[in-house]
Formats: C-alpha cells, structure tokens, sequence
C-alpha cells in the first residue's frame, strides 16, 4: 500500500502541472455542493487530529494575547497551518473566546515562481512568488483580478514585505470546497488563496468585525 500511495502522489506530480499549463482541472474533485454555514470537517474526524488540536489552541492562545495587546478583534482569528498537505483542510477560523474551530477550509501555498510545488517553501524576498510565514493584518476590501479580495499587511520580519507584494486574501475557482488529499491542490503566487465559496464565508466575519482582524501563517 505504501508502494501504491507514493506511485500515486509521483503520478499527481506529473499531471497536475499539465493540466495547469494546458488550462485543464480535475473537475471531478471540484464540484462538490458547499453550504455557506460554519462548518469544521477537521472536527468531525472522530479520534483525529488530536496533536494538531493542540498546535491549534497553542496558537490560539498567543493570537488572542497578541489581539488584547495590539487591539485586534480578540473574538476571532484566522490560523493557517501550512506544516499540513495541500489538500488537507489548513486554513482554520478560530474562535479565541471559546478555543474552538469554528470552521475550516482548503488554502493554497504559492508557486515560489515555479511550475508547481506539492509542498511549501517560505520567503519574504519581493517577486519570489512563496507564501510566507507570520502574522498578518487583514487590510481593507477590494475587488482584484479574482473578484473580491483583502489587503495584508505582514507584522513581523518574515512577512514584513507583503503589502509591497501584493500579497493579498482571495479566492480562485480552482481552489476546492472539500479535502482532495491525496492529491494537491495548485499553488498561488505567494497569497492566501482558498475557494469561491470559502472566501464568501470569511467575508461575512471579517465585514462584520469593527477590528482588524488577525492571520496566522505558521508551520
């Protein structure tokens, strides 16, 4: 079974590129039904999950320290965890009142300017096309290249060029609703990229927030 699961991710790496090149997507993963409601998949998991639960609420807890101190929304906070596969659910809405998962969703990782990459590099470097790592300000709302899309602003040395990057929270149709893993999912340039439907959903919480709210990038 091993031997069949790594033939099968080698066969993912080959492929997915094409079909991004060609214009193609594997549309059979990306058509699921999606309710615009909360929702947490990663909790349904029964006995699943348990140490990364625990990373969660650990950066829970530093997020709503940070939140009080910099006057940030101190209900809610949005965490990635990019240490996760691409096609696993990585990008968490956290609830800092209760220390909960209020829901989570597919986000992408970006290309570092190369054709495709199934697993994440970081940097801060101005045209290096990677996501980066820290915490992020979400700015204000605009309508981009991908339709609606917010603003960030990188608060420590490791992201502190984002803005001037243009790294921005947006979605892309490509981006599924639900879990691919194994397979990937493909990459962005360096923004926080999650599907149509899940952006529609951190719209309502961060439209309705008086505060900034606060975005976590983590391994």
């Amino acid at each position: 079974m091993a031997h069949l699961k790594t033939m099968f991710r080698i066969t993912v790496r080959i492929l997915l590129p094409l079909s991004l090149l060609t214009g193609l997507t594997i549309t059979f993963y990306y058509g699921y039904p999606f309710s615009i409601k909360d929702h947490s998949a990663f909790l349904q998991k029964e006995g699943e999950g348990s140490a990364e639960l625990a990373k969660l609420h650990g950066y829970g807890s530093k997020a709503k320290l940070f939140c009080k101190e910099k006057g940030f929304n101190t209900a809610t906070c949005f965490l990635i965890d990019m240490g996760l596969p691409a096609g696993k659910n990585r990008f968490f809405v956290y609830d800092m009142l209760k220390d909960s998962i209020i829901s989570d969703g597919i986000v992408a990782h970006g290309s570092c300017n190369h054709i495709f990459m199934d697993t994440p590099e970081f940097s801060n470097e101005p045209g290096c096309g990677c996501s980066s790592l820290g915490k992020y300000k979400i700015g204000y709302k605009y309508n981009g290249n991908f339709g609606t899309a917010y603003k960030l602003y990188g608060l420590d040395s490791s992201n502190n060029n984002a803005f001037k990057r243009n790294i921005v929270l947006h979605s892309y149709y490509q981006v599924p609703d639900k879990e691919v893993d194994p397979l990937p999912v493909c990459n962005s340039l360096g923004c926080a990229m999650v599907s149509n439907n899940y952006l529609k959903l951190l719209t309502v919480k961060i439209d309705a927030s008086a505060k900034p709210v606060l975005l976590w990038i983590f391994e």
